[in-house]
This record gives structure tokens, sequence and C-alpha cells, in this order.
């Protein structure tokens, strides 16, 4: 459980890793990749939230 959880952490701190660099980007075609790639990071991390939930016991 606790490797879902470190895993979990990393992939929000590179996500808004990502959304950083996407922010300060001042070429157009980097800003959007990077844009994506937080976007698909954060949609991950939803995943394993999700995963730690429904293992998380009644109670």
């Amino acid at each position: 459980m606790q490797d879902y959880e470190r895993h979990l952490e990393k992939l929000r701190r590179d996500a808004a890793e990502c959304e950083l660099i996407a922010n300060l980007a001042t070429d157009k075609s980097k800003r959007e990749l990077f844009t994506r790639l937080a976007k698909h990071l954060a949609t991950l991390a939803d995943e394993v939230e999700r995963e730690l939930a429904a293992k998380k016991p009644a109670g």
C-alpha cells in the first residue's frame, strides 16, 4: 500500500512540475507538450488514487 502512496505522490509532483514548465515555456510546442504531460500524469495519479481507495478496508 505504501508503494502506491509513494507513486501517487511522485505522479502528483511530476504533474505539477510539468505544469510549471508549461507555464514558463516561451515556445508554443514545448508549452503544449508539457501541458499534455501534466494532464496525463494527473490522470494517472487519479487512477492510482482510485485504486488506493478501492483497496482500503471499509470502516
